[in-house]
């Protein structure tokens, strides 16, 4: 058998496919774009839905990729087993609408055993199929495949949830007896084992699923597809006959780092193989632009690096060493993965410093675990310390051997189980698809777009669908890129339509929804398509000034910033973006600032298409997310930015007039996302910060309203505020609100306790209203609405008066009653008003000299008093 690299495999896969007319697609980012069903990129096929689904169609129907991956459901497997991994490569080749069975199993017939390819001999491949799939059983028949290496298993059928299906075949091969003494059985019952590994799987991608009827009665899809996965570990494995995938070249040079700088030999070990595994999911998770944090995907990577950093120390690993690693994995991946070259520096700056945190919290964890007083440690504080402070639960339990305590591991299990729970419910299916449209799938007339350089246009309807019509030419631009869709009319002999939406086609048309006036829309039917121009200037300077933006972002903050998301509109613009802090009011005014001088300079804007790679070459930034096809636009404002951007845009900067960011926000996984406004709509920030106003309002509602009371107990007091409405059409508008809020709060707060002083002179001032209800030594009383705190200054006030003796007073405020209680002799307060309080549906106490409790049923309050005088 060969001899063959990881780097060659891959490269061989991909010219293979090549040779057949295939796309290399290169692999999509780690992070999903536009798909909440997913927190990271799981599969070859998961970055490729809306091809499977016919929302859009591929620029050729025949792709080829290497996508990274992560999965971490099994994530405890990884380093047990011989072939579990957090990240993985899937190989793969897509067909969509174009080959189907016969090329697919034909291709991968001489894929594998071919000389010129990879070469391996027949006899140690082993096919799967779908009993009901004879085609596919025939097909390996007729490549050379002996019959009794081809099996029948019900799992070879592909589906989860609603949408695209269908049986597969699987590729395994048979790595001799020497792992393992079995049979193709286990092939058969799906039994996990070392000796006959899967290498391959093919889909063939023909049915509409739908759970509501049996299989048999699925649906044949209108467009059928090939979606196949071949595991590039497993492969390499293969080929260097390795004992488990971590001896491969892709995992062992990280290995033999990891023996160097702990002086341990590597003989198989956990340890070793989590941390080459997991500092290559982290590594290139964050050149992909994830970070660490406490929520979504930047939880999971967390979870990634401390567990490494926890099987670190038992090979004495006591201080931060994994940012070491990410120079071997880069020169490993870098070949085929080049991008990751320039971003070694902050890949290690980030990993360096969650290590120098964790060794942190470690110490923390152990110091709550030694606070626990008792023998054992419940499920729960277990959990704490594995949720909250990210201590593993295997370190608990160490340290619980180590000094005697047990740990309610039971508990511990139901604890995470509620969270795994909590996960799932906020999950949705993870691979289910959207169904075809067969009628748009099926729709190949050609619609052009020709809206850069008109607005208005003599367009003809060329087919009318019940989601609306298509234009032979159209000035209307359809949502793309984060850009709204145009809006306008369409206008002519006997009709008139509003056009409120426009969307594109799986095949590339522009689908425009329509709101009729006049007339019913027809095929032929010929007009004036018209833009709004408004609508659509006011999206360019919204769409331009993001731009500006995220240049700005990478200038003040750092080349580590990229996109996660946009959203242009006529109102507003909206950018999303990643970094590792928030950001200050002092640095989003400079952002803003600087983004303002830029459009001042009058930068000239200029749009020329290019063809990618060489779009790529003058260093364009793409947009993310997008795919691109041969030939991009390249939008250069000024030789300040250079971008690749299919939007919409002013042709000098100046247009612009200014922008205004209006808020900040964190989204989660180290994500924020900026909101600003640009031209004309700076105007409306005053509607941007009306949730201060709004609060303000209700403060001086309260302000009013404690006045009143105020004056109704003869206090005379004033309180007269305005609220600012000047604004200067920038984020020191916020800034300003935000301040004055909390300015009026403060107030307010003043105002309340002014009040609250007042109120108590006045009651402080004449205690005579009490003599009617004193006995003796003893007082009690009861009164309605006063100030607990002043309650208490009273009740001093009294016992003072009496000189010895007990004050008992009742105090109803609204459906409760609150009973205080003071004595100077020997009557014991506590026992007391515990007693009144039951009465009265409460509870409390106290010591024997004061006390307080309360109670719910004031209509109990008078049986409570008497019980008091009984007991004094």
């Amino acid at each position: 058998m060969k001899k063959l690299t990881s780097n060659e495999i891959r490269k061989m896969w991909l010219d293979f496919f090549a040779s057949k007319s295939h796309k290399t697609v290169e692999s999509a980012s780690l992070i999903p774009n536009n798909d909440p069903t997913l927190l990271w990129i799981n599969s070859g096929v998961a970055a490729m839905k809306k091809y499977f689904d016919g929302s859009e169609k591929p620029t050729n129907p025949r792709m080829a990729n290497s996508q990274k991956c992560i999965r971490t459901n099994d994530i405890e497997n990884v380093g047990l087993t011989a072939r579990h991994q957090t990240l993985f490569e899937m190989l793969g080749n897509f067909s969509i609408g174009d080959y189907f069975r016969k090329e697919a199993i034909e291709w991968a017939c001489e894929l594998l055993l071919e000389d010129k390819w990879f070469g391996l001999e027949k006899d140690l491949l082993y096919m799967t199929v779908y009993p009901d799939d004879q085609e596919s059983y025939d097909l390996w028949v007729a490549n050379g495949i002996d019959p009794s290496h081809i099996i029948k298993t019900d799992y070879n059928f592909w589906e989860i949830g609603e949408g695209p299906s269908g049986p597969c075949t699987e590729i395994f091969f048979d790595r001799g007896i020497k792992y393992g003494d079995v049979s193709i059985d286990v092939i058969r019952d799906d039994i996990e084992n070392d000796r006959y590994i899967e290498i391959w799987n093919i889909v063939f991608s023909q049915f509409d699923a739908n759970p509501k009827i049996p299989r048999s009665e699925y649906q044949e899809l209108p467009q059928k597809n090939i979606d196949t996965g071949a595991g590039l570990e497993r492969i390499v494995c293969v080929f260097q006959e390795t004992e488990t995938n971590f001896e491969t070249d892709l995992f062992l040079p990280t290995i033999k780092e990891v023996e160097k700088l702990s002086g341990v030999e590597y003989n198989g070990q956990i340890a070793f193989k989590v941390i080459a595994d997991h500092v290559r999911a982290v590594t290139f998770a964050i050149a992909d632009g994830a970070l660490l944090s406490n929520e979504g995907r930047g939880y999971v990577l967390r979870r990634i690096l401390r567990r490494a950093i926890k099987h670190a120390r038992t090979l004495g690993f006591k201080s931060p060493f994994m940012y070491n690693l990410v120079d071997i994995v880069v020169d490993n991946m870098g070949e085929h993965y080049t991008y990751l070259i320039d971003k070694v520096a902050i890949i290690k700056k980030v990993i360096m410093a969650e290590e120098e945190k964790f060794f942190e919290t470690l110490d923390k964890g152990l110091k709550m675990i030694e606070s626990i007083e008792s023998k054992k440690i419940s499920g729960k504080e277990a959990f704490t310390l594995y949720d909250t402070y990210g201590f593993p639960i295997e370190l608990t339990l160490e340290y619980a051997e180590e000094n005697n305590l047990e740990v309610d591991i039971d508990e511990f299990n139901n604890e995470m189980e509620k969270q795994r729970e909590r996960a799932r419910s906020a999950r949705t299916n993870d691979t289910s698809m959207n169904t075809q449209n067969e009628e748009f799938l099926n729709f190949e007339l050609e619609s052009e777009f020709v809206g850069y350089e008109n607005l208005e246009y003599q367009s003809k309807i060329i087919a009318v669908f019940d989601e609306g019509i298509v234009f032979n030419k159209t000035p209307f631009y359809a949502e793309s890129g984060g850009q709204s869709p145009d809006k306008g009319t369409f206008t002519g002999d006997g009709f008139f339509y509003n056009i409120i939406d426009v969307q594109k086609m799986p095949n590339g048309q522009f689908l425009h929804s329509i709101e009729i006036k006049e007339g019913k829309p027809k095929v032929g039917q010929t007009g004036v398509a018209k833009v709004s121009l408004e609508m659509r200037k006011l999206t360019m300077f919204n769409h331009s000034g993001t731009h500006l933006l995220f240049k700005v972002l990478r200038d003040e903050l750092g080349s580590h910033v990229g996109q996660s998301g946009s959203q242009v509109s006529k109102t507003n613009l909206r950018f999303d973006f990643n970094n590792y802090d928030s950001l200050t009011d002092e640095q989003i005014l400079m952002l803003e600032k600087r983004v303002n001088e830029v459009i001042s300079q009058g930068l000239k804007v200029t749009i020329t298409e290019e063809t990618l790679d060489r779009a790529r070459e003058m260093g364009a930034i793409a947009e993310f997310g997008e795919k691109y096809g041969e030939y991009v636009r390249v939008v250069n404002m000024g030789d300040y930015t250079l971008d690749l951007c299919g939007g919409t845009h002013v042709e000098n900067t100046s247009e612009i007039e200014k922008l205004a960011i209006t808020s900040v926000e964190s989204k989660g996984s180290g994500i924020f996302r900026v909101e600003a406004l640009t031209n004309v709509g700076v105007d409306n920030i005053k509607n941007y910060v009306s949730v201060y106003d709004n609060e303000m309002s209700s403060l001086l509602e309260k302000a009013s309203k404690l006045v009143n009371e105020a004056k109704s107990k003869g206090i005379s007091i004033d309180f007269d505020y305005k609220i600012n409405n000047n604004y200067i059409g920038s984020y020191q508008d916020v800034i300003n609100k935000r301040n004055e809020l909390d300015n009026l709060k403060e107030l307010v707060k003043e105002l309340d306790k002014k009040i609250k002083r007042e109120v108590e002179k006045l009651a402080l001032s004449d205690l005579s209203v009490f003599d009617e209800f004193i006995e003796g030594d003893k007082l009690i009383a009861k009164v309605s609405n006063y100030d607990n705190g002043v309650l208490k200054q009273i009740v001093d006030s009294l016992l003072d008066k009496l000189g010895t003796g007990f004050v008992f007073i009742a105090n109803i405020v609204g459906d409760k009653v609150v009973f205080v209680a003071k004595s100077n002799n020997d009557v014991h307060c506590g026992n007391v008003v515990k007693e009144a309080a039951v009465i009265c549906g409460g509870n409390g106490g106290g010591r024997p000299n004061i006390a307080q409790a309360g109670g719910k049923d004031i209509s109990k309050v008078d049986e409570a008093i008497e019980r008091v005088k009984e007991i004094v």
